[in-house]
């Protein structure tokens, strides 16, 4: 039987980069499905939140995220330009958010049609990995869709179209996160238990073996 887990998962989170690609493909091993669901960035959802805590903590994050992608031998280096504009010297959030906007929608586009893990893997990989600068400009999310089977130019027309229905899927993601238990990314629930972080990929995948995860 297949198993289902959803994956609560932010376009601007270096964590979440470092965890889909091992859940994309833990899925093209397993009979196990996962549903990407796409949520704004804490720096979107409630900035307090994220600038309320000890100053050290961007710091650590940082250093943090960097080491993980080292020690995982994943390339990553903080996206140009960055998907939430900001401010870093005064944490300031802009109003005009171009970016967080269009990549979330266009996650939760392929994610109506049953493409979501395949999308984040590869548009993160053009954000994050450090390979090219300007990933919201020219064919790089188009490639990023190619690769993950779907027609870019049909989603950016439901992007543009349905805005405001996506956005309602995104808000409805956010809530199913919290009733998890949960408010950080990235956060794997299975069978309504919460696996928050990069590094609980592996304890997700343990809680799935007891529950009969099994080889295709």
């Amino acid at each position: 039987m297949t198993l289902q887990a959803d994956l609560f998962f932010s376009f601007r989170s270096p964590y979440s980069y470092l965890a889909v690609g091992r859940y994309r493909a833990m899925v093209n091993e397993y009979d196990l499905d996962i549903t990407l669901r796409t949520v704004w960035p804490i720096a979107i959802r409630d900035p307090d939140i994220l600038f309320t805590g000890n100053p050290a903590a961007p710091r650590y994050i940082l250093l943090d995220c960097m080491r993980s992608a080292q020690m995982q031998g994943i390339p990553l280096r903080w996206p140009r330009p960055d998907p939430v504009v900001q401010d870093f010297a005064t944490r300031e959030i802009a109003e005009e958010q171009p970016h967080i906007y269009r990549i979330g929608r266009l996650g939760q586009a392929a994610t109506r049609r049953g493409k979501g893990l395949e999308f984040a893997d590869e548009a993160s990989r053009i954000i994050w990995s450090g390979e090219v600068d300007g990933w919201n400009e020219g064919d790089h999310l188009n490639g990023a869709a190619e690769r993950a089977g779907l027609d870019f130019d049909e989603m950016e027309a439901e992007v543009e179209a349905d805005a405001e229905a996506l956005d309602a899927e995104i808000a409805a993601n956010q809530n199913a996160l919290e009733a998890a238990g949960h408010w950080g990314v990235p956060t794997l629930v299975f069978e309504g238990e919460p696996f928050f972080g990069q590094d609980r990929v592996d304890m997700a995948k343990w809680r799935m073996e007891q529950k009969g995860l099994s080889k295709k």
